[in-house]
């Protein structure tokens, strides 16, 4: 098949052109990477208050700061909107000015643990300067959402105008919530479909492990995952577990025929053209009443699969989204967990023999029991526990027969640690957390920030 991804800038003309994307994807097992991404509330260290995009200790002061560090600023018309390096990935804004690192592909869990860091010592050391705060939680524990300010970037406008439309908590996905997530490699369209769905099912044991979003505006919100929770009713027509993956004949193309019934956001050309709601299949045929007569080029496909939303996405990798953002062991931790079960095939296939019979309803039920019950939620009569401790075994196989070395002379298997003691008593960050509010924290979910900021 011809590659098409060298050149983002040709215009579409055939669905093969759009599945080339996914199918070029493919690599050799020797040459599968990671990348992980974070996102974090940045706040003022004197009120916990969210930050402005202006201002001397704002967002923008804050991006330039980062400057020194090597970055250079990507700018939106006038404003600087994210930041890029060289073989270190990008650092960009979320809606309410949640910090994103978008980390490089790298070798290891070493080597990504050693970005996140370098990363999170760079953001404190200009926020301490400043006077700015990250906190590290799945969604903030206090700010109402007439406290955030929202970013300058005219795709966040587009989407901030339609969500409403479409769901009743779209605009608290764009502007309360934190996540962190990792990007994996696939060596063909059956290696794919296995690993998607493998970590399509046990998505909800992520959300379990990693749950840490029990606080909506300094109160219990009834949920140990909130962020799990909002993505129920952000929008249905590009979020969920997608349940076609489990059928007969799943492969690029009926991932591509998903993408193309996603409705559309935007056209991007020396800036943003509103295109919320319309149909990708028009803008293939020249019909897309927002751009009327002009095809979509390579760039424009990429840019819609970005606005689909599912527990697992496909790009030309697989990114695993269905973790709360937290405690930095827990951001090296999760890619860690998933390269341990995805990247070993005797671990695959473990994993793959564990989830084989459960139903469309059976993984659904689970995604909802999660948020509330976390690792006490069963499926088919097994506990959520029990499943986490037998994956983190089979991810600690793994992790020792890929034999990632550090100078020290360790493998990739300490990552996993933090995640065995959840498992292990059963509860997580969030239980964690609800019962410091209820005692030494005396009802003031504040205490937050000194425990959970980097």
């Amino acid at each position: 098949m011809t590659s098409f991804r060298s050149n983002k800038s040709e215009l579409v003309t055939s669905k093969e052109q759009l599945i080339a994307v996914l199918a070029d994807g493919s690599k050799p097992k020797d040459q599968w990477g990671v990348g992980t991404e974070h996102e974090k509330f940045a706040y003022r260290t004197s009120d916990f208050t969210a930050l402005p995009y202006g201002g001397p200790n704002g967002i923008q002061a804050f991006l330039n700061g980062l400057t020194r560090f090597g970055w250079e600023g990507v700018y939106e018309g006038d404003s600087i909107i994210a930041l890029s390096q060289k073989g270190k990935g990008s650092v960009s804004l979320e809606p309410g000015g949640q910090v994103e690192l978008s980390g490089a592909p790298l070798d290891s869990v070493h080597q990504t643990c050693t970005e996140v860091t370098d990363h999170l010592k760079q953001v404190k050391t200009v926020g301490d300067e400043l006077g700015i705060g990250m906190l590290g939680l799945g969604f903030t524990p206090n700010w109402r959402r007439e406290d955030i300010h929202w970013m300058p970037k005219g795709r966040y406008k587009i989407m901030r105008e339609y969500m409403p439309k479409v769901g009743n908590l779209g605009i608290d996905m764009m502007t309360r919530t934190c996540t962190v997530q990792v990007n994996l490699d696939y060596s063909s369209e059956a290696d794919m479909v296995k690993k998607l769905r493998v970590s399509l099912a046990l998505q909800p044991l992520a959300t379990a492990l990693w749950a840490n979003s029990p606080f909506k505006e300094g109160k219990p919100n009834g949920f140990l995952s909130y962020r799990g929770n909002i993505w129920r009713d952000t929008d249905p027509n590009r979020t969920g577990m997608i349940p076609f993956a489990f059928e007969d004949g799943m492969g690029f193309e009926r991932y591509v025929d998903y993408i193309l019934d996603v409705p559309m956001y935007f056209v991007y050309r020396d800036g943003f053209i509103d295109a919320s709601g319309q149909s990708f299949r028009d803008f293939l045929e020249g019909q897309l009443p927002a751009y009327p007569g002009q095809l979509p080029t390579v760039a424009d496909w990429e840019d819609h699969m970005s606005t689909a939303f599912p527990e697992v996405r496909v790009k030309s990798y697989i990114e695993l989204r269905g973790a709360d953002s937290g405690p930095w062991a827990s951001l090296c931790a999760l890619p860690a967990f998933w390269i341990g079960v995805l990247y070993d095939s005797v671990s695959l296939d473990a994993a793959a023999d564990i989830i084989k019979d459960w139903t469309a309803e059976d993984r659904a039920k689970l995604r909802d029991d999660v948020l509330t019950l976390a690792l006490k939620a069963k499926v088919r009569g097994r506990s959520l526990q029990d499943i986490a401790l037998q994956m983190l075994d089979l991810s600690r196989a793994g992790l020792r027969r890929r034999a990632r070395l550090d100078a020290a002379g360790m493998d990739e298997t300490g990552f996993l640690v933090p995640l065995q003691e959840i498992a292990s008593s059963g509860i997580t960050p969030a239980e964690r957390m609800l019962a410091s509010y209820r005692g030494a924290w005396q009802g003031d979910v504040t205490k937050a920030y000194a425990e959970f900021s980097y």
